[in-house]
């Protein structure tokens, strides 16, 4: 567009482009055929695409967004091709699922897989690290749970989906704490464990006396803090 056809007056070209009025009809008809459209695939495509999506679930997702925007909105483009494109997505997301069920390799490049987060009540650092999760990530979903330290924690999982699966110890034993750092109310009002203190970095629990100027065999870190007992 040049520089002289732009007029802030041109309240019709704002809003409807260089369409006619008339247009918004055909956009409403064309709406209602690509909704009716995308919602038998997202049904066809299975209930996995109303949950937690996986990364190849994702990916199809933003392409069926991008896919429908188009037919519904540009005038020199047909339904028809929209509709197809959906169905390709369709077979596409169908056969790799079909390569996944057979072949365990695929499923893990499409899908991903699970990681241990925690275990025994410490946390595994390095795998936080390779799946970019940060403590507060995982203290924030171990609190939705009512999880009140790491020692009540057995296995920390996160999924292929982006879920955290947690399993309780049956036996708790002290842990770290998990609450916010700034909450110091709640902190002091904690059970303190009058034997272990526990590294501030994993949860690994030590002696109190052991512990002085030395840092945590699981982690290498030499800050400690007290460990939350059972009451």
């Amino acid at each position: 567009m040049k520089k002289e056809e732009i007029f802030l007056s041109d309240f019709q070209r704002i809003f409807l482009g260089n369409a006619p009025w008339e247009f918004m009809l055909e956009v409403l008809l064309r709406t209602i055929i690509i909704y009716l459209a995308l919602t038998v695939i997202m049904r066809l495509l299975g209930k996995r695409m109303n949950a937690q999506l996986t990364i190849s679930e994702l990916a199809v997702m933003i392409t069926l967004g991008g896919i429908v925007s188009v037919p519904m909105q540009v005038p020199e483009r047909g339904l028809l091709v929209g509709i197809v494109i959906l169905l390709g997505a369709l077979f596409f997301q169908r056969g790799l699922n079909w390569l996944g069920f057979k072949f365990k390799k695929v499923e893990l490049l499409t899908q991903g897989d699970i990681q241990l987060m925690a275990k025994d009540g410490c946390l595994d650092i390095t795998e936080m690290s390779k799946a970019k999760v940060s403590k507060e990530q995982l203290f924030a979903n171990l609190r939705s749970q009512n999880v009140q330290h790491l020692g009540q924690v057995k296995r920390v999982y996160l999924e292929a989906c982006g879920l955290f699966s947690v399993f309780r110890e049956k036996d708790p034993k002290p842990g770290l704490s998990i609450l916010p750092e700034q909450d110091v109310e709640l902190h002091k009002a904690e059970p303190r464990d009058n034997e272990y203190c526990a590294c501030l970095q994993c949860g690994q629990l030590a002696l109190k006396e052991s512990v002085k100027n030395k840092a945590c065999t699981r982690c290498a870190n030499n800050e400690w803090t007290y460990a939350v007992k059972e009451v």
